[in-house]
């Protein structure tokens, strides 16, 4: 019986993917559950296996190809059988030298080819194909990592020196965006296009949350084995400001506003492959325990490229923390279709009046930018004001005020 294999649904803002590199050729054998072939999305790169065991037939797209849900990537014959593998030739062999094939990172063409002309060490890429394969986009992410550093390729008849080794040299590098890299510059391009942005600031005290932190920290670790952080607090205090200020948490959706019942935020999250925004769905109903474990799950899956795309769909609003690499203030941009979107920055001492002295206390600048269509500064201010008084006096959730 012959089995055609295809793209699967994706995220309705995810409209196609490109195909990497095929782990299978035509006769190959396959069992159920292998891997065929890597999609990288504009969020996510999605693995498709083999639904049934069988013989590849025929591949019907090629690796680099940009491709539409419900399309065939190939056909798998369940009664067929293996074709014998043929005796590698001599430049094969000679292009990939190989010690020991169970010690050595595995990949397609395509992926060596991009490895040979960036001459990098594969060991040195990070591998998030399944058993170990290095996938184009690894490769690519890895570049991108690496954009400081000059990789010449390789001379064609006889060794130049590096543009380093030579005083004076003021050497240049071109590498090709990733998907996620080209969608995020497209949609915040298409934020600063099509919203009235405005941004407002505050800044909150932030001793009382690190007193309190003190005092409960080790007890909070021990019964729910994970830290007390800061991101926790900040969420359910951004849910709570979000209750008392409803448009905050809605879009504009032509000549309407479309307001949402429910809290699913956005943590922003910073990984090799770019800024991603997994969602953390339904807060308001979520202990702070809970949203920590999520949080720290987030941030580890994000760098080994294991979020899925229905974690990174959707979100009413966004919390991005620029505070984690020193960043004092800034002016952060919509993600959309959200209206809002809230900076954090850096804990600071700083001094400040109190009861008419000065002090010194840890300090953070609040951002919050909002799409003034549809938000009026009364709102944001006071949606900022209400975020610091939750977050200085962090019973006020408790006793919900």
């Amino acid at each position: 019986m012959l089995i055609e294999v295809k793209v699967p649904a994706l995220a309705e803002s995810v409209p196609d993917a490109t195909l990497l590199d095929w782990y299978k050729k035509p006769g190959d054998a396959v069992s159920r559950g292998e891997m065929l072939i890597d999609l990288e999305t504009d969020k996510v790169t999605l693995e498709i296996a083999a639904p049934e065991a069988g013989v590849i037939k025929e591949l019907l797209q090629q690796p680099g190809d940009v491709v539409l849900p419900d399309v065939v990537l190939c056909i798998i014959d369940t009664e067929g059988t293996a074709s014998a593998s043929p005796e590698p030739s001599k430049a094969e062999v000679t292009a990939a030298p190989v010690a020991n094939e169970t010690e050595a990172p595995r990949f397609g063409p395509a992926v060596r080819k991009l490895i040979e002309e960036h001459e990098i060490d594969p060991a040195s890429v990070p591998a998030s194909g399944k058993d170990g394969r290095v996938t184009k986009a690894d490769v690519l992410a890895y570049l991108e990592t690496k954009q400081s550093e000059d990789i010449a390729p390789p001379a064609a008849t006889t060794v130049q020196p590096r543009p380093e080794a030579i005083p004076g040299a003021r050497p240049e590098e071109r590498v090709p965006m990733t998907r996620v890299r080209k969608r995020t510059a497209e949609r915040l391009l298409q934020a600063q296009q099509q919203n009235a942005i405005l941004t407002t600031f505050n800044e909150v005290n932030m001793k009382p949350f690190m007193d309190m932190r003190s005092q409960h920290k080790e007890e909070f670790e021990k019964q729910h084995g994970v830290r007390l952080g800061l991101m926790s607090v900040f969420v359910k205090a951004a849910v709570e400001a979000l209750k008392k200020f409803p448009v905050v948490n809605a879009y504009v959706d032509g000549d309407d506003i479309i307001y949402h019942g429910y809290y699913d935020v956005g943590v922003a999250v910073g990984s090799e492959r770019g800024l991603v925004v997994p969602i953390l769905r339904d807060v308001e109903r979520m202990p702070f325990y809970e949203v920590e474990r999520k949080i720290r799950d987030f941030g580890e899956r994000a760098r080994d490229g294991k979020l899925t795309l229905d974690e990174l769909t959707g979100g009413t609003f966004t919390i991005s923390n620029g505070g984690v690499f020193g960043s004092l203030v800034s002016t952060p941009i919509l993600n959309p279709p959200q209206s809002a979107i809230l900076g954090m920055h850096k804990i600071q001492d700083r001094p400040v009046a109190e009861n008419g002295e000065v002090v010194i206390r840890p300090m953070m600048y609040l951002a919050l930018s909002y799409d003034h269509r549809v938000i009026d500064g009364r709102e944001a201010v006071q949606f900022l004001e209400t975020m610091r008084k939750t977050i200085e006096d962090p019973s006020r959730m408790l006793l919900q005020l």
